[in-house]
C-alpha cells in the first residue's frame, strides 16, 4: 500500500507543473499587450443606412460583454476594429401561388479588420486569409416570413447580431 502511495505522490507532483501556465477566465484568449479598443461608426456601402450604427453598436456590446477590453471614443486607444458593410440583400426562398414571396433569406457582408497601433494586424485567427493586412469577410444571413409579420429589419438585426459575435470570435487568440 505504501508503494502504491509514493506513485501516486510522484506522479502529482510531476503533473502540477504542467498545469502551472494555465489561467483561468477569458483574459488568456485575447492579446495581452491590447487593453483598449476603438470602435468607430462602421461604414455602410448599401441603401439601408441603419444598419451601419446597428452593426458598431452590436460589436461594442458583444466587446464589454464577452472581452477584457475597455471600449474608448478615440483613435488612441491601443486597438481600433473598423467595419465596412459591403453588401445586403434578399433572396426569394419560397413563392405563394400568386408569386408573392412566402419566405426569404437577407444577408449581410461585413469586411472587418482589428489593427493595434502602427498598424499592426491582430487578427490572427483567419485560417483563410493570406495577407494579414487585408480585411477578414464576415457573411450572415437571416430567414424571414412575411406572412408571419416578420420583416427584413428584424431579420437584419438578427444577422448583424450574429455579425457581432463572429467578429468578436474572431478576436480570440488560437489556441
Amino acid at each position: 500500500m505504501r508503494f502504491e502511495s509514493l506513485i501516486c505522490i510522484a506522479l502529482g507532483i510531476l503533473w502540477l507543473p504542467g498545469c502551472a501556465a494555465y489561467q483561468f477566465g477569458t483574459d488568456h484568449l485575447y492579446p495581452a499587450n491590447i487593453r483598449t479598443i476603438y470602435v468607430p461608426v462602421a461604414q455602410n456601402q448599401t441603401a439601408r443606412h441603419q444598419l451601419g450604427p446597428q452593426l458598431t453598436e452590436a460589436v461594442i456590446d458583444e466587446i464589454q460583454r464577452r472581452t477584457p477590453f475597455i471600449v474608448v471614443d478615440h483613435a488612441g486607444a491601443d486597438s481600433v476594429l473598423q467595419c465596412t458593410i459591403g453588401s445586403e440583400g434578399k433572396v426569394v426562398l419560397t413563392e405563394a401561388s400568386s408569386d408573392d414571396p412566402r419566405a426569404l433569406d437577407t444577408a449581410i457582408a461585413v469586411s472587418a479588420n482589428w489593427t493595434g497601433r502602427g498598424g499592426m494586424p491582430l487578427f490572427t485567427n483567419a485560417i483563410t486569409k493570406q495577407n494579414p493586412n487585408e480585411p477578414t469577410v464576415f457573411t450572415q444571413s437571416a430567414r424571414f416570413v412575411p406572412e408571419a409579420g416578420q420583416s427584413v429589419g428584424a431579420a437584419n438585426r438578427e444577422a448583424i447580431k450574429k455579425l457581432a459575435q463572429r467578429i468578436v470570435s474572431q478576436m480570440e487568440n488560437r489556441w
